[in-house]
This record gives structure tokens, C-alpha cells and sequence, in this order.
């Protein structure tokens, strides 16, 4: 009869793996910070010192293969986040211990990942602001500057990358687990959308969510054609679980933030710009999106939403305010249709305010 896949046994087998520095195996010389089950997917987290990431991926595979024969798991995915390193002098509790892989850990250390110069985020306090629209934009105005391009969608619970970007092939799980990204108009993407049925929810808890982050930016071959020139992270709405792993996790070379005009965007943004400040993350500006409706008929304008309240809080913060941009048809038809209005339009005055944007982040980023 089959037995329930526990935590015990996915470290029982994790002991089969020894660590470089210590000879002991991985669990008793504490480098396992975490083990997650649902649903059979295994989410595995080793804690490391930086310097030894090198020699620690290969542990790091080793793990995978040790328990992916387990009865009950789908799939298993370790993920390295830096620590201290403390192997060989603070053993890991004991898989009975009370409360495993919930208790108060170190401080993490983000680890840059391979092949990938820098990682910008595009971020808002409240969803349903355009966040997603202006990510993809900005990340083809980098693409037409000449710079090679990854997307990273960190909506887990609501990705839309994979259709803003348009159909294509899906991602590829290669050798050593690791995903092969998809390409779409010449920039690489992931998104969690590109890995789960249209139509279905994804119902996961926090850690569960944690996890998937780390997986799915740390477990891919963003440089497989070619060292990239920046990340753009489409960062889900709000200041949770998916902002502070990414930050934990990954080194950011800064972040931008989106919102309306209206008073109860700006005051979810200034949340946002808060939580990037806390935790020593460059806020490299604002953009006000949504600025203004321009009739596609008679051109007339409208705020609908306010005008010019982003310029007056980034002034306010103390940020460099970026640029406005309107609420036009074609920015969202192009982007329901899967091509960017920067690519769709490269002559159009809309596709000029994300190039002159562009431009200015890529100065900041150097």
C-alpha cells in the first residue's frame, strides 16, 4: 500500500548526499533550511555561503536526484539561498524536531544568478494599474537598445507575461531539472503560466510560493543563448511573500514602480516604495501609467483617473519621477494580441515614451 510522502523521508534520503566540506551528509551538517510538499512537487532549500556556489551546485543536483525516486514526488526542484556559512558547526534540527523548516533562520544573502548582468523590477502597490503592460514594454525598448532581454513573470497566482508575449513554444525541462526559457520576440521569458493549464487556479500557500520563485528564476537557463544584459521582473501586486523572496534571493539592481494617478494607487505605491527601501533595494523612479484617456476617435483627452499624482508623490519621496503614459486602445489591444506596442509600433508616440524611458534606466543601471 502506498505510504504519504513525508518530510522525514525526503530528508532520509537527503542524507545519501554528502557535503564537500564537512564529509557529512547535507542534513546533519546543516545546510537544509527547508522542505516543502504539496501535491507531490518537492520544494528543497539549501542555504550556502556565496563564495562556494560553484562546488555547492553540484550538491545542489545531487539533491534533486536523491529524492526525485522517491514513491509519491512528481517533480523536486533545490534551490541555493546564501547564508552564513555555518556547515559543520550548527547541525539542522532533527527531521522530529519541532517545528522543521519553520523556525527563525539567518539572513539571506541574494546570490547573483548566472549569466544575467542585471535584474530590474516593476513593481505596484495595487494591481489592475498596468504593471504587466509597462514590464513587457520596457523590457522590448531594452530589447530594440540592443541589450539581450529576460522576462520573469513572479505572479504566481496570476500570470500574464505568457500572453502579453504572445503564443509559443512552452519551456523545456533539460538535463539537471533545468528549464529551458521560452523566446519571444527575441527576449527570453518565464512565466508560471507557460507550466499550468488556462483556466486553472493555482492554490498554494506562502512557503509553497517561496519556493516556486526561487525555482523558477534560479532553475532556469536565462544565458543559454548568451550571457543576458537584464532580468525585468514583473512583480505581483502588493508587498508579500513573492517581493521579499525575490529580494532575499536575487540581487536587484533596482526597481521601478507603476501606478495610476488615483489617491488609492499612489497610497498602495508608496507601500511599495517603502518595503524596496527597507530592504536596501535602489528605487530607480516612477511612472504614472493610465495618465490620461485619449479618445481614439477625436484624440480628446480625459483624466479619469486623476492626472499628475505619481509626479507629485515621486517628488514627494524623493524619486525620480519617469514619465507618464497614457490610457490608449492600442497599448492594450497590442498587448492582448501578444505584441508589444514598442515592437508593434516602433514610430508611434507611445512606443517613443517607453524608448525615452528605457533609455533613462539603463543610465541608472550602467
Amino acid at each position: 500500500m502506498f505510504k504519504k510522502l513525508t518530510k522525514k523521508k525526503i530528508l532520509d534520503a537527503l542524507m545519501s548526499v554528502t557535503h564537500p566540506k564537512t564529509g557529512k551528509d547535507v542534513v546533519t551538517s546543516g545546510v537544509i533550511d527547508n522542505v516543502i510538499i504539496e501535491d507531490g512537487i518537492v520544494s528543497i532549500t539549501m542555504k550556502i555561503d556565496p563564495k562556494t556556489a560553484d562546488i555547492m551546485e553540484g550538491v545542489r543536483k545531487r539533491c534533486d536526484s536523491a529524492v526525485e525516486g522517491l514513491p509519491g514526488v512528481k517533480s523536486v526542484r533545490t534551490v541555493m539561498t546564501a547564508h552564513a556559512d555555518q556547515a559543520g558547526q550548527t547541525p539542522s534540527p532533527s527531521p522530529k524536531a519541532k517545528g522543521f523548516g519553520h523556525g527563525r533562520r539567518a539572513p539571506a544573502a541574494p546570490v547573483p544568478i548566472a549569466g544575467v548582468k542585471r535584474i530590474l523590477a516593476i513593481a505596484s502597490g495595487k494591481g489592475g494599474v498596468g504593471k504587466s503592460t509597462t514590464s513587457i514594454n520596457l523590457a522590448a525598448a531594452f530589447t530594440r537598445l540592443g541589450w539581450k532581454v529576460g522576462v520573469f513573470d513572479c505572479d504566481i497566482y496570476g500570470p500574464s507575461v505568457q500572453h502579453m508575449l504572445g503564443d509559443g513554444d512552452k519551456p523545456k525541462q533539460g538535463e539537471d531539472n533545468v528549464i529551458s526559457p521560452v523566446t519571444r520576440h527575441g527576449m527570453k521569458a518565464m512565466s508560471m503560466g507557460y507550466l499550468v493549464p488556462e483556466g486553472k487556479a493555482t492554490v498554494w500557500r506562502g512557503p509553497m510560493v517561496m519556493g516556486a520563485v526561487q525555482q523558477l528564476i534560479n532553475g532556469v537557463a536565462w544565458a543559454e543563448d548568451g550571457e543576458l544584459d537584464v532580468l525585468v521582473v514583473d512583480l505581483p501586486p502588493g508587498t508579500g511573500d513573492a517581493h521579499l523572496t525575490l529580494v532575499q534571493t536575487v540581487p536587484l539592481d533596482g526597481v521601478v514602480i507603476v501606478s495610476t494617478p488615483q489617491d488609492i494607487a499612489l497610497i498602495d505605491a508608496r507601500k511599495a516604495q517603502s518595503m524596496f527601501e527597507k530592504t536596501k533595494t535602489p528605487v530607480l523612479g516612477m511612472i504614472e501609467n493610465m495618465s490620461t484617456f485619449i479618445c481614439p476617435k477625436c484624440g480628446e483627452q480625459t483624466d479619469i483617473f486623476g492626472h499628475g499624482g505619481a509626479r507629485k508623490t515621486a517628488e514627494t519621496s524623493g524619486i525620480p519621477f519617469l514619465g507618464d503614459i497614457p490610457l490608449h486602445i492600442d497599448i492594450r489591444t497590442h498587448a492582448d494580441d501578444g505584441y508589444p506596442i514598442v515592437l508593434a509600433d516602433p514610430d508611434g508616440v507611445h512606443a517613443k515614451i517607453y524608448m525615452d524611458m528605457a533609455k533613462v534606466l539603463m543610465e541608472k543601471m550602467g
